[in-house]
């Protein structure tokens, strides 16, 4: 399994990029096929699957990483952390049965992390920094709230689409990405875009298209586990 923390650390931009989950977020219908891939979940649980592995960990390392650095730790303590929890997920992952009708993945994933974060603060007695009182640690040690792991899904969907764009970004051509990603993303017009960038309006729409479903069909690949 590759950590991402043998790669550039992920950085949260400074101004953290809008997603459109209408555009993103897919969609099966009654008259879809049924789904014949193997559930990326059982995949885990091969600790030789590495593709699969691989992806969890990109997808997931910098989110968990991300939701330390908010709650106080330093960059160091946070790398422990997250790899505590990567740890934890390794092992509990081959006895894991998914059933959405007991929770998403996701909501089980964040209860793992508040766990962790308030064994590290209980274990080292430490406070965040600036914190000047112990408010971040007491939090954890309480039941997490709806708000609170409404913010984490949200994060996290944010960072299933900052993946598939990475997995996606070198497909396209730069106009290509640009005509997507400023009307998409950005929601600017697509006259304006489309002027800006040297291409006809219905060219702006197509390429919009293009992006968007391909960016569909590789979240799609991981929805079972970033559901």
């Amino acid at each position: 399994m590759m950590s991402f923390f043998s790669q550039p650390l992920y950085r949260t931009p400074s101004t953290p990029t809008p997603i459109t989950p209408r555009l993103f977020r897919h969609r099966r219908h009654m008259s879809d096929p049924p789904v014949t891939n193997p559930s990326l979940l059982v995949r885990l649980r091969d600790p030789s699957d590495s593709p699969a592995w691989d992806t969890f960990s990109q997808i997931y390392e910098p989110l968990i990483y991300a939701f330390c650095r908010k709650s106080g730790l330093q960059e160091a303590d946070a790398r422990d952390v997250t790899q505590d929890v990567m740890v934890s997920v390794i092992s509990a992952i081959q006895k894991f049965e998914y059933d959405q009708s007991h929770g998403k993945f996701r909501s089980w994933l964040y209860r793992v992390v508040r766990s962790k974060l308030a064994n590290y603060f209980n274990k080292s007695k430490k406070q965040p920094r600036g914190s000047g009182q112990t408010i971040v640690n007491q939090m954890l040690n309480e039941q997490p709230g709806a708000e609170e792991e409404q913010a984490f899904d949200k994060e996290a969907e944010q960072r299933v689409f900052e993946w598939a764009c990475e997995k996606v970004r070198t497909e396209f051509e730069a106009k290509t990405w640009q005509a997507f990603w400023r009307t998409a993303v950005k929601q600017e017009k697509a006259g304006a875009v489309a002027e800006a960038e040297g291409m006809s309006v219905g060219a702006v729409y197509i390429a919009k298209s293009r992006v968007v479903k391909r960016l569909q069909a590789v979240i799609h690949e991981a929805s079972e586990w970033t559901a």
